[in-house]
């Protein structure tokens, strides 16, 4: 059952913790296989299930020793129908394993509850095409139609709201936000950004804000940044305007290099933890109603602590 989905805590001005980047640390960190860089296959062995539980626990610990919430992510960024026909799932496979996320993620999140630590159980939702460029454009209504049967999946399993992270174009937002809406599902949407600022598809992040706010009554719970360094766009932030007070979360990559750098890259760029905590901390202050504290690719438990650190 859900716990939250009526009143997201993360609204309220406490910090919350996500977890840092996943497929990063499975793959460098833990040598696991990821094919396509998913990571819901992990859902159907017992092995797989503990390596996912050994994943989450450092977070939580940070979670504890912080006094702050949590977002506990389901890890199902790859489960959608296109990515999933590239590892041999169909639809009925695909509204299983993502049921499946969502047990795993409540019975973790059962094991660790605490009257004063919410946790907070997002179902993830990724791109239709690939994370750095727009490889599949959509108008609004076909992202809608596209992302619909997932988010239902997570609305029916319990989760509390669902989260569309690494998004390069404002129309597959606006679709997920119509889905979300039609479901009376809570969303975050998150747009990743370029060396420039800007979405992929050229927009500035601003407008695209204001687009999908203005197409879809302002629907999204909040919105985020991911899987770009703060390097990237601190000078767009620093602007000033009134969608800042839209921005809830930011996830940042550890590395300050450019997507197209990170995908030919064959070793994992850490980046300087120290540095990104206290980049966090300046973002704090140019982003009024930033609470989401967490982390995307190349980052793990020990960047999320020096964010804990600088910030808390």
């Amino acid at each position: 059952m859900p716990q939250f989905r009526e009143s997201l805590p993360q609204l309220t001005g406490r910090p919350f913790l996500t977890e840092g980047g996943i497929g990063t640390t499975l793959l460098f960190h833990e040598n696991v296989d990821l094919p396509h860089f998913a990571h819901f296959p992990l859902l159907l062995n017992e092995e797989g299930r503990a390596t996912l539980a050994r994943f989450f626990e450092p977070y939580l610990e940070l979670a504890k020793r912080y006094r702050v919430g949590m977002i506990l992510d389901t890890p199902t960024w790859r489960a959608n129908p296109d990515w999933g026909a590239k590892l041999g799932y169909d639809a009925v496979a695909l509204a299983k394993v993502n049921r499946m996320a969502v047990s795993f993620l409540d019975a973790l999140r059962r094991r660790h509850a605490q009257l004063d630590l919410p946790l907070v159980l997002n179902g993830v939702i990724g791109p239709r095409g690939d994370g750095y460029a727009v490889e599949t454009a959509m108008t609004a209504e076909e992202a809608a139609a596209y992302h619909h049967p997932q988010i239902e999946v997570f609305r029916d399993s319990g989760a509390d709201m669902v989260s569309a992270l690494t998004l390069t174009f404002v129309e597959e937002a606006i679709g997920i936000a119509i889905a979300a809406r039609d479901s009376k599902m809570p969303v975050a949407i998150s747009f990743t950004l370029g060396t420039d600022g800007r979405l992929p598809s050229g927009q500035p992040l601003g407008t695209a804000i204001e687009e999908t706010d203005a197409v879809t009554g302002a629907y999204p719970a909040y919105f985020m940044i991911n899987c770009a360094h703060p390097l990237h766009f601190e000078a767009v932030l620093a602007e000033g305007a009134g969608w800042l007070s839209r921005i809830r979360g930011i996830r940042a990559n550890a590395s300050t290099k450019s997507h197209a750098e990170l995908d030919v890259a064959s070793d994992l760029d850490s980046g300087d933890p120290h540095d990104l905590g206290r980049r966090y901390a300046t973002l704090r202050g140019q982003l009024p109603n930033l609470t989401v504290l967490g982390g995307c690719c190349g980052t793990d438990h020990r960047h999320i602590a020096a964010i804990c650190e600088a910030c808390l």
